[in-house]
């Protein structure tokens, strides 16, 4: 489910899709997503290698990421901002975020986060760590996850992705990923031992302010909600690794 979810790897659909596996999907979301991190990590080299400029070489590589992953998760950005902007009650806000285009709200959020996500990865290349950035990058935005199918955040529709892998993960295991991300990034190759752990934290309290928000406005997650949450980390993640 991981991997088929969140890639475009193919793999064999899971027979059975309960609370466990939706549970063990969420947690592994980082290393069924790891192929995508080391692609943009391969573009980031081969970049730098031939001398390609740099907001160039990030483009093309949160690119391939994109397209690795369906857009599903730049989609759900783009719906969620919609649904955060429509002046109207839950139920009319959950319908233009279900509708699936995307109105002027959507595409300037849409483009504001990936010139964020550009411009910080285009900082960190200058600065010689644009592999390792990627990386932490990336999988961070997947590990953030875990937090956002919490218990204690409900689903806020009765059906859909959202409901599926709401409030399956404990709040222990959430804790563990975000701790086994930390410790692995305070190992990053040409960063400061906290620098890495640092950018994680950064990436899930942007998260966590987006989610909050999405529970008081909409009553809950959507797959579109954990879609921008993946994306507003990766961003937040790669600007603090730029500055």
């Amino acid at each position: 489910m991981a991997v088929g979810t969140l890639t475009t790897i193919p793999v064999p659909a899971p027979t059975v899709i309960d609370q466990r596996v939706a549970r063990g999907a969420m947690l592994l979301a980082a290393p069924a997503s790891t192929p995508l991190a080391a692609v943009a990590a391969l573009i980031v080299w081969g970049g730098d290698a031939v001398g390609l400029f740099p907001l160039a070489t990030a483009a093309l590589a949160l690119g391939a990421v994109a397209l690795g992953s369906r857009g599903l998760h730049w989609d759900g950005l783009a719906d969620t901002a919609d649904g955060l902007g429509a002046s109207y009650d839950r139920e009319r806000a959950l319908d233009v975020m279900r509708r699936g285009d995307s109105g002027p709200t959507g595409v300037l959020t849409l483009v504001l986060v990936l010139l964020v996500q550009c411009g910080a990865l285009t900082g960190t290349i200058l600065r010689g760590h644009g592999i390792v950035a990627v990386v932490i990058a990336v999988l961070a935005g997947r590990c953030v996850l875990s937090l956002c199918c919490v218990r204690g955040i409900p689903s806020a529709r009765p059906s859909g992705l959202g409901a599926t892998v709401a409030e399956s993960v404990p709040r222990c295991a959430a804790a563990g990923v975000l701790l086994a991300a930390a410790g692995l990034a305070s190992l990053s190759p040409g960063l400061r031992w906290w620098s890495g752990p640092l950018a994680i934290v950064a990436g899930y309290v942007v998260a966590a302010l987006l989610l909050a928000r999405c529970r008081q406005r909409l009553g809950g997650v959507t797959g579109d909600v954990l879609g921008a949450c993946v994306e507003a980390t990766v961003a937040a993640t790669l600007a603090f690794l730029a500055a």
